[in-house]
């Protein structure tokens, strides 16, 4: 019996470095498992389409496919969007049965990845002290996915000993900027700004940029093609298929 394909499904963007990095990842989670058909897509201002991949699956002869969302956040593309395409696909093949899983989410296991980029980016601009830390999201208009990211902060500023400020790029305050800002207000001069998000593109670019421009010490690289993210997607995998198996 032939496993379910896998299908990385991501936002898309207009920079050509989102989708390298979102083919980076999936060409990871392939490394990780080489007996899985897995394939990459995009809803919307990249290529491929979502619509296009299941197209191409369903003639290689797949009739099971599992989508995992590589979105950090739940909101409108999580509950709206990937939906409509999963029940449009079906309405397309008869017979063809798709499950969508969790979104990739922010997983506590995400922050070693945090911290990985961190400290790049700290030894890039020669800085050894800090004192306080800026984890900068996209940010959503739905106020649970904000907590979500606030939550994270909260763990991650635990973890370091150190007051962390959430902030996002759109879609809700305090933007980076004005975090980095509040804590300068409060006589801290090394802020660092860590970047919760999945790939390079606008959004990070203008969080970094307001972060630096607010005096941040660093700002690091999105996440990017990390093993661990690999194997969370698998993890997401492995439970929606199992949810296509037969009760």
């Amino acid at each position: 019996m032939t496993a379910p394909a896998l299908v990385t499904l991501a936002h898309g963007s207009r920079d050509p470095r989102s989708a390298a990095t979102i083919e980076s990842l999936t060409a990871e989670v392939r490394r990780l498992r080489p007996d899985l058909r897995v394939e990459a897509a995009f809803l919307e201002l990249a290529e491929p389409g979502f619509h296009a991949v299941v197209d191409r699956l369903v003639a290689a002869g797949h009739d099971e496919v599992v989508v995992v969302p590589l979105l950090l956040n739940e909101g409108y593309h999580a509950g709206v969007d990937v939906p409509r395409v999963v029940q449009e696909a079906m309405d397309r093949h008869v017979g063809l049965q798709v499950r969508q899983t969790r979104i990739l989410g922010m997983e506590p296991a995400f922050l070693g990845v945090l911290d990985e980029r961190l400290r790049d980016a700290l030894r890039g601009a020669r800085v050894r002290e800090l004192d306080a830390l800026v984890l900068a999201a996209s940010g959503s208009s739905d106020p649970v996915a904000n907590q979500a990211v606030a939550r994270l902060a909260r763990v991650w500023g635990a973890r370091h000993h150190l007051p962390v400020a959430a902030a996002f790029a759109s879609s809700a305050p305090p933007a980076t900027g004005e975090a980095v800002r509040a804590f300068r207000r409060e006589g801290r001069r090394h802020v660092a700004v860590a970047s919760m998000f999945l790939a390079p593109g606008f959004l990070p670019d203008r969080a970094a940029e307001l972060a630096l421009e607010a005096g941040a010490v660093a700002v690091s690289e999105p996440l990017g093609a990390d093993p661990e993210l690999a194997r969370t997607v698998l993890a997401r995998y492995a439970v929606g298929a199992v949810e296509l198996v037969p009760v």
